[in-house]
């Protein structure tokens, strides 16, 4: 049973949520400010955080990177109805996702159900575990770890899922809108969700993410993953064994 930590002020709004997710199946703790939500979060580790970015005490968005030093926790943001700019802040502090207000709560369970699954996935069984290589980038799928040169990336799970997305399909250019779709699972949604994520993918693997050589931008469309000479490759290792370079 997944453990949820809700961070909300308002009791109403959080009387309703902890209802639907309690009756969805997760076990909640509850926090209504921002080092009640660091406290609880050091002292039972959630699975997942549901965070509202205004908080008492400590603004959400401080308790996100703050959240995100203890651990590679899950968040989803609650922000305001239209504040774009919040949403923004939101997921380049880290968050995996994020519910406008006034939203709907059945909706949210949805979201904190899609992040889990995607965080708790088992790991494929003995025959082997599936890696990407593309130049100097490494990513297992089965640990959902990727590096760069040997040194760990680190990286959110939307993050990690869109990376292996367009390592698994070079040359291809995907539209925002599909992106949402592939990655997110999401039919309809704020495109700038992707646009963010781009950016910060880029900041973690590109030399120079200001031109950069792999993420690349197709006016007009999208966006397309360009590995050095078209050299992504799948491996796929048995226990023990070393992944062959691609």
């Amino acid at each position: 049973m997944a453990r949820v930590l809700l961070v909300d002020d308002d009791v109403t709004v959080a009387d309703v949520v902890s209802r639907y997710l309690l009756r969805a199946g997760f076990e909640v703790d509850r926090a209504v400010d921002g080092p009640g939500a660091l406290t609880a979060a050091e002292r039972t580790p959630p699975d997942l955080v549901v965070l509202d970015l205004m908080l008492p005490g400590l603004p959400g968005l401080e308790v996100c990177r703050r959240l995100r030093e203890l651990g590679p926790v899950p968040v989803v943001m609650l922000t305001a109805l239209g504040a774009e700019s919040d949403r923004i802040l939101g997921l380049e502090t880290g968050a995996d996702d994020y519910v406008t207000k006034p939203f709907s709560p059945r909706e949210l369970v949805l979201r904190v159900r899609s992040v889990l699954r995607r965080t708790q996935e088992p790991p494929p069984g003995p025959v082997g575990r599936p890696r990407l290589r593309a130049g100097r980038l490494a990513v297992d799928l089965a640990a959902r770890t990727a590096t760069r040169d040997g040194q760990d990336l680190s990286l959110t799970i939307r993050e990690f899922d869109l990376l292996a997305f367009l390592l698994r399909h070079p040359g291809v250019a995907f539209s925002r809108a599909t992106l949402l779709e592939r990655v997110w699972g999401w039919t309809y949604g704020d495109s700038s969700t992707v646009t963010v994520h781009i950016r910060r993918l880029r900041e973690k693997i590109e030399d120079d993410p200001r031109s950069p050589s792999m993420l690349t931008t197709v006016w007009g469309v999208g966006y397309r993953c360009d590995p050095p000479a078209q050299d992504v490759a799948t491996t796929s290792t048995a226990p023990g064994e070393p992944a062959e370079a691609g």
